[in-house]
């Protein structure tokens, strides 16, 4: 029995103003075709399937797109829960309905303790799925005392186990921050002061945990209790992650293997730090200039329009930062110094302008200039 886990798709997500849609349209086309060249028995998406809990339409097409694809043509069913971006509510609409087709949305506490049974070479599989609840939710529902995330998941944790079959496998899906994890900038924190944390622990009696929410892929506590990553690179801290999907493989005992399958964004982010000439020829014979780039500057003087320079060779450099302007000053000092270096900053901007630098005359009127206006 086998079945993908992947999670935190963000579907119309933008980066510095650069809509991330045409990238994940690619992304989502590399889990279509390996579906097709592979017999997978399920696919598993553990939360924020979109951004924002109103998604742009052209996400909500991309999306009902993939669905069609995997549903309808290659017959895998899909099951989902929503994260903390998504609307459940929203996401949950018709899901009754849909189930017939093979999209099993799990959107609420009811859904949550009804399990997506699917049946296998081994036998049964049970996947219950978690939706994203704050603790406040959940408490008011169950009429218990919670008051941390941690509090909550032990709770659905202990609910859920009260509905196991002994005859099935089972997969839980949850979209939740598991304590220690690695963490990424792209995340939105799901509380303040480090209650968002939950226990790996509550996860041990399943035979495999699928979760959603930290954007890099890794395992916590078991073999078993993993997290997918996102669907793509979302930050620049994210740079040197390997994004994908997970490969699930259970047996008879259960739990068998979990397989990294990678995916593949057309434009990658990036951070490039150097001069800006040494930059600019390392561009020209860049196979891959059209990544999302951070930039840091070292140069030492000032520069004019540097974006636009740099943007001749990189054309998707999305940040610009220039910490070479603070090199040898305390990062609190650097404003007043720089301030008190006006006539330098004139001959840098003057030599980048003219591409010559200034007169003995001209050098002396811009002093004179420069004194007159600070003793005014």
């Amino acid at each position: 029995m086998k079945f993908l886990h992947t999670s935190d798709w963000h579907l119309g997500r933008q980066f510095h103003n650069v809509s991330l849609l045409d990238d994940q349209k690619v992304v989502l086309n590399q889990i279509t075709a390996y579906l097709q060249d592979n017999k997978v028995d399920a696919v598993v998406i553990a939360g924020d399937i979109y951004d924002r809990s109103v998604p742009p339409t052209a996400a909500i097409e991309l999306m009902n797109q993939f669905v069609e694809t995997v549903c309808g043509e290659l017959g895998v069913p899909i099951i989902l829960i929503p994260g903390n971006h998504d609307g459940a509510e929203r996401l949950g609409f018709a899901s009754k309905q849909m189930k017939g087709a093979g999209l099993h949305i799990l959107s609420n506490f009811a859904d949550m303790v009804t399990p997506v049974i699917i049946s296998s070479d081994i036998g049964p599989v049970a996947f219950y799925g978690m939706p994203y609840n704050d603790p406040e939710l959940v408490r008011h529902h169950f009429k218990q005392s919670v008051s941390s995330h941690d509090d909550a998941h032990k709770l659905l944790c202990d609910e859920i186990k009260t509905h196991f079959n002994a005859e099935h496998k089972n997969v839980l899906i949850s979209h939740c921050f598991v304590d220690g994890a690695i963490e990424s900038e792209s995340e939105r924190p799901l509380s303040i002061g480090g209650s968002d944390r939950v226990s790996h622990e509550h996860f041990v009696d399943f035979d495999y945990v699928a979760l959603g929410h930290l954007h890099q892929p890794q395992k916590k506590g078991e073999e078993y209790i993993r997290y997918s990553g996102s669907l793509m690179k979302y930050s620049f801290s994210e740079q040197h992650q390997k994004k994908g999907m997970t490969l699930v493989e259970f047996d008879e005992q259960g739990f068998r293997s979990a397989t990294h399958i990678d995916l593949v964004a057309p434009h990658q982010m990036r951070i490039i730090e150097g001069e800006l000439d040494t930059i600019i020829e390392q561009g020209k014979t860049d196979p891959n200039n059209e990544d999302y780039l951070l930039v840091r500057l070292m140069d030492k003087h000032a520069i004019l329009n540097p974006m636009d320079k740099l943007r001749a060779v990189y054309p998707n450099v999305l940040h610009l930062e220039k910490p070479g302007m603070l090199i040898g000053m305390e990062q609190e000092m650097a404003s007043a110094k720089l301030a008190r270096s006006e006539t330098d900053m004139f001959r840098d901007f003057f030599l980048e302008a003219q591409n010559s630098e200034l007169s003995e005359e001209q050098d002396k009127a811009i002093s004179d200039i420069i004194k007159q206006l600070s003793q005014q």
